[in-house]
């Protein structure tokens, strides 16, 4: 991690530039070798969510100096593959569907993701397909037609398929060229609430989201991985989600440590009823979800802010909600597609792809950093406070912003060191630890994940 990208992020997290000598990192051989500098990316985001975390709990506990933060290469590269790593009773979860790869277009390549049965379904029908198409079938009608094509089809028709690009080709574009002009992350203050008075911390560990509520309404990784950060540090993360909606369970369960998870269904008055008041209680709330799709249940921001003055408003997505694709949907993996990332990491035979899904998980803990810095300003100046995340705009800053530099490894990096186990209502469960330290703070989750919807939606 160089100095310069973590002051870099502290600095688009508003923070004290001073802070930043208070990060410390532990240099491994072999972690997340890529072409692009995903060490490095990796490095400042978990430095500067420590960092944050480490800031607010200083504050609230009085102390005279910020704990000192430790960045440790070993713990950075395993928590950046966590769903890779998670094991429920010895199985290994599957992560990406049989239609979720690379495909042969007519001029070049398209990635798909149809890993949830709506997705699946949106693609073929797009492709003019039946429901029980073979990988072959839609092979071959892909071949036949254009990458741009395809993706102009398939997205407008819900589903999710990308054409590669180069860097070059993703900068002429306009999306590319809506997203250059964006910085890292957006901070606002929409809204006048006094100032937060949060409760004195005390105790051993350190945790300085400690009686914070977090409505976390996100989905998939990088919004999960925010809000896991959260819950380990200390925070009252309770998730909902949509009965009507699909979840892989694997990933439920890899990104749900330390949080409670309720099902509830906003088309329904009595659900409705009880997300009001899960809202009239938060501190935070995160948002996931397609720029735009819940709006309809009044949170904008601007709905919220008035509603609720004093919330924090976290809302992350793939393209940001701005451009020609602003109400596109996207993983990590198309993204990478689209910007010139998987073109850059592959080969003249086939496209390639960074060795972590590092556009979810580093946002995810830049989404988390800027959730604590906005408590830490909100503590001395108060306000209703917005932040806004998107995957394309960590993946502008990781194809053209970052410092590479070499550093020497000090220590030899070996995944088990930062793998763990624990009994579980989902079965005996191997995963990644933490890798969000400081001084006196957290080294794990206080309790495991638990089955998705298996709690009420009230706050405990």
């Amino acid at each position: 991690m160089t100095a310069e990208d973590t002051e870099f992020v502290w600095s688009a997290l508003g923070g004290d530039p001073a802070l930043v000598s208070r990060i410390s990192n532990v240099v491994r051989g072999g972690v997340l070798e890529a072409r692009l500098p995903v060490r490095e990316l990796a490095r400042a985001c978990v430095g500067a969510c420590a960092l944050a975390g480490a800031e607010l709990g200083a504050r609230r506990a009085g102390l005279p100096d910020v704990p000192e933060v430790r960045v440790d290469d070993g713990a950075v590269a395993t928590a950046f593959v966590s769903e890779r790593h998670l094991l429920v009773d010895g199985r290994a979860p599957v992560n990406f569907a049989p239609l979720s790869r690379f495909w042969r277009a007519a001029d070049g390549w398209v990635r798909t993701h149809a890993n949830y049965p709506h997705h699946r379904a949106r693609l073929l029908s797009a492709l003019g397909l039946p429901g029980d198409a073979s990988v072959d079938t839609v092979a071959g009608r892909l071949a036949e037609r254009s990458a741009v094509d395809v993706e102009d089809t398939v997205c407008g028709a819900g589903g999710l398929a990308f054409a590669l690009r180069t860097a070059k080709e993703w900068a002429a574009h306009e999306q590319g060229a809506a997203v250059a002009r964006r910085p890292l992350l957006s901070r606002e203050r929409i809204g006048d609430a006094p100032v937060r008075a949060l409760a004195p911390l005390a105790g051993d560990p350190l945790l300085p989201a400690a009686g914070v509520r977090v409505l976390d309404l996100t989905r998939v990784i990088a919004g999960p991985v925010a809000t896991r950060t959260l819950a380990l540090l200390g925070a009252d993360v309770l998730r909902v989600d949509s009965p009507r909606l699909p979840e892989l369970p694997d990933q439920h369960a890899d990104t749900g440590f330390g949080k409670r998870s309720a099902s509830l269904d906003l088309g329904l008055a009595g659900d409705r009823e009880a997300f009001e008041e899960l809202l009239a209680g938060a501190d935070v709330v995160v948002t996931g979800y397609r720029p735009g799709a819940l709006d309809r249940f009044g949170l904008t921001p601007e709905g919220l802010a008035e509603r609720h003055p004093g919330l924090v408003v976290a809302q992350l997505s793939a393209w940001g909600g701005y451009g020609p694709w602003a109400e596109r949907r996207g993983f990590d993996s198309l993204v990478q597609v689209a910007t010139g990332i998987a073109e850059t990491e592959g080969s003249a035979e086939r496209p390639g792809a960074l060795p972590a899904q590092a556009l979810d998980h580093g946002t995810g803990y830049l989404l988390a950093a800027a959730v604590l810095r906005s408590l830490t300003e909100q503590s001395e100046k108060g306000g209703t406070r917005l932040v806004r995340l998107a995957l394309a705009q960590t993946a502008a800053w990781l194809v053209g912003g970052l410092d590479v530099s070499v550093s020497q490894a000090s220590a030899p990096y070996e995944a088990d060191a930062w793998l763990t186990e624990t009994d579980s209502e989902l079965g005996r469960l191997r995963y990644a630890r933490p890798p969000v330290s400081f001084a006196g703070g957290p080294d794990d989750w206080a309790r495991p994940p638990v089955p998705l919807g298996a709690d009420s939606a009230r706050w405990s």
